[in-house]
C-alpha cells in the first residue's frame, strides 16, 4: 500500500465566474466554448467590459487538475498537489483552499513574488463555459515544484493537459511521468480542452511519451487528438497512447475502456446550468472510485452522477458536505 492515493500537477488559477450572453462574447471578440490564453492587459479589458456582471461573480480556487484533486480529496482520497502561486492575496487564498480540502502541497515550495494566475470563466445561458486565462506565475511551473518521494508514494499521478502551453510545465509533466513509471505509480492524463488538442497536439504527444495508463477526454478532444471522424475510430486510435481511457459524452454519459472491455455508461439526466468543471469532477470522482478498488463501470457511474451534480449548479465545485452526501448516496 502506498501512502497517497493521488498526486496531481497543474496550473493554479483563481477563478472569477460570470454569467453573460452570446452577444457579450461577440462584442468582446471571445471564442466561445474553449480556453484561450491571454495576457493580463487583455484580461483586464474583459473585466472592464463586464463590470456590470461582476456584482454576482464568484471567486474560487481553480485550474483543471486542482478541481479534480480537490474533488477526489473531499470524496476521501489522500492527495498531493504540485502547483505554483505567487506570494500575493490570491496565492494565499488558493493555498488555504487546498488545505481546507485536505490536499497536501510539497513543503519545499515557497511562493515567490509575482502574480498568481487568474481565469475569467464566462457562462452563457446554454450552460457552455468559455475561459480566458492569464497564467501569471503558473506559466513558470517546473520540475522544481515536484516532490519525487510523494510521487513514488502515490498510487496514481494525474497530469493536466493544459501544462503543454508552458515549456517548463511540459517538462515538469514529462519528468513527473518518468518518476511515476520508475516507481510503479500509474499515470493518468487529461487532454483538457479542444484548443489544446488543436494547437498543441505535438506537445501532448511528448507528454504522453511511450504511453500512459489512463487518458481522460471528452468527445471533441478524442476526435481531435486521434484525428478521426467518429468515436469508434477514436477509441481504436486512443489505445495506441494509453492502456485505458474514459471519454465523456455529455448527457449521454461516458465511453470507457478498462484495458479489456469497452462499454458505454449512461449519464444522469439533469438540467445543466454551468458545464464549467464537469470533466474535472468526472476525473476526480472516477479516480476516487478506482482508489477504492471499484471497477471501471462503477467508477464511470459514480463519475457521471458527480458531474451531473456539478453542472446543475454554478461553479466547478461542490460544498464540502455535498461531496459526502453524493458518495453516501451512491455507495450506500
Amino acid at each position: 500500500m502506498k501512502q497517497y492515493h493521488l498526486y496531481g500537477i497543474g496550473a493554479a488559477l483563481v477563478d472569477t465566474e460570470i454569467t453573460l450572453n452570446d452577444t457579450d462574447l461577440i462584442q468582446m471578440a471571445v471564442a466561445k466554448g474553449v480556453m484561450t490564453l491571454v495576457d493580463e492587459k487583455r484580461q483586464n479589458q474583459l473585466i472592464d467590459y463586464l463590470q456590470d456582471h461582476l456584482v454576482a461573480s464568484h471567486r474560487a480556487s481553480g485550474g483543471s487538475a486542482a478541481n479534480s484533486i480537490i474533488a477526489a480529496s473531499y470524496f476521501g482520497c489522500k492527495s498531493v498537489y504540485s502547483c505554483k502561486v505567487a506570494n500575493d492575496e490570491n496565492g494565499k487564498f488558493y493555498l488555504q483552499d487546498l488545505q481546507n480540502a485536505g490536499v497536501i502541497t510539497p513543503k519545499h515550495i515557497q511562493p515567490p513574488e509575482g502574480i498568481t494566475g487568474k481565469c475569467l470563466v464566462m457562462i452563457t445561458p446554454d450552460a457552455e463555459r468559455t475561459m480566458n486565462t492569464f497564467l501569471g506565475i503558473s506559466e513558470t511551473i517546473s520540475t522544481a515544484e515536484l516532490d519525487p518521494q510523494a510521487i513514488a508514494d502515490s498510487e496514481y499521478v494525474y497530469i493536466e493537459g493544459y501544462l503543454v502551453t508552458s515549456p517548463t510545465g511540459k517538462s515538469a509533466a514529462i519528468e513527473l511521468a518518468r518518476i511515476a513509471k520508475a516507481n510503479n505509480t500509474k499515470t493518468a492524463l487529461s487532454l483538457s480542452d479542444p484548443a489544446m488538442v488543436q494547437f498543441f497536439r505535438d506537445g501532448l504527444l511528448e507528454m504522453i511519451g511511450d504511453g500512459v495508463d489512463l487518458i481522460f477526454c471528452n468527445r471533441d478532444e478524442a476526435l481531435g487528438f486521434t484525428q478521426t471522424h467518429n468515436l469508434l475510430d477514436a477509441c481504436t486510435a486512443l489505445k495506441k497512447y494509453c492502456k485505458q481511457f474514459a471519454i465523456t459524452c455529455g448527457g449521454e454519459g461516458a465511453l470507457v475502456f478498462d484495458g479489456n472491455n469497452q462499454f458505454q455508461v449512461a449519464g444522469t439526466s439533469v438540467k445543466a446550468v454551468d458545464t464549467n468543471g464537469a470533466g474535472d469532477m468526472f476525473a476526480g470522482a472516477f479516480l476516487y472510485a478506482l482508489s477504492q478498488q471499484y471497477n471501471f463501470e462503477v467508477a464511470a457511474k459514480f463519475a457521471n452522477l458527480s458531474a451531473a451534480k456539478v453542472v446543475s449548479q454554478f461553479g466547478p465545485r461542490l460544498k464540502a458536505e455535498e461531496y459526502a452526501a453524493l458518495k453516501d448516496r451512491f455507495f450506500s
